[in-house]
Parts: structure tokens; sequence; C-alpha cells
């Protein structure tokens, strides 16, 4: 049997009636809805706290904040914590991250488990963007969304 290859988008800042794929009609996005009508599309999700960088630990983790210690916007995470970019890779998956991160930086805070990895420090600029990589920090020439996206 082959392995689903698995791409998980996550944006900020919007209701699920900004892609068309949920059917509100706002937007136009064939791309994401083609992704959406080809893979899985969460239909009845909750969260327990609806802010960036709690949302994004508990998502990596699949743990509640209180679990995971990442319970406001200035929390950082710890990565040594199981996450499951470390268990898709020991089950032989490439894993990879681009984009916002806002869970911290430094050594005890950048991300862990993904073979590729290129993150914005904070919110990121949209001309221009610093990223940190693995081997370091440096701007990439160019607006973000296109930036991110051509990683």
């Amino acid at each position: 049997m082959t392995r689903p290859n698995i791409i998980f988008i996550m944006s900020d800042d919007h209701a699920s009636r900004a892609i068309s794929a949920y059917g509100a009609g706002i937007n136009n996005t064939p791309n994401l809805d083609r992704l959406a009508n080809e893979g899985v599309r969460h239909d009845a999700t909750y969260v327990t706290n609806s802010i960036c960088t709690p949302s994004r630990a508990a998502i990596l983790t699949g743990t509640h904040n209180h679990v995971n210690g990442v319970t406001t916007l200035s929390t950082h995470i710890d990565n040594r914590l199981p996450n499951v970019a470390k268990a898709l890779k020991a089950g032989g998956y490439a894993t990879a991250i681009f984009g916002k991160w806002h869970l911290g930086e430094g050594p005890a805070h950048e991300p862990t488990g993904f073979d590729e990895w290129a993150v914005v420090p904070g919110q990121g600029d949209y001309w221009d963007p610093g990223f940190h990589f693995p081997d370091g920090y440096r701007r990439v020439p160019g607006y973000a969304t296109d930036v991110i996206t051509d990683m």
C-alpha cells in the first residue's frame, strides 16, 4: 500500500468562509479546493486556545496547552517534546516546514523533526523576509507569500 502524501497548511486570521471549498463563496480558491476535494477537509473541529502560538503548539504536539506548556503568545515551545514531524519522520516520511513558526527562536525552541525548515522570526516581513534556517539567518528577496510558496 502506498503511503499518502501529507500537506498541512495553517494560515492565520481568517475563517473557513475565506476558502471556497467550504461553500461560502467569498473567495475563489481553486487550488485549495482541489486539495480539499482530493484529500481531507476538516469540517468538525474545535480549538481550546484560539490564538496563534498555543494553536500551533497544540497542532504540532497533539496535546492541550496545559500539557505542552505553550499557553500565550509569548510562551515558547520546548522542542524536545514529541511532535507530529518527529513521528512522521520515524515512519519514513520526509518532513519540512516553511513560513511562520511563532513558537520561539534559538536552539531550545527552533523546529525539530523536520528534514528541511525555514521560518520567519516573529510575524515576519512582507518584503525581502528574513528566515531562520538550520544553518543560520538570512534574508530572501521577494514578497513573503511568494518566497514561502517557492520553498
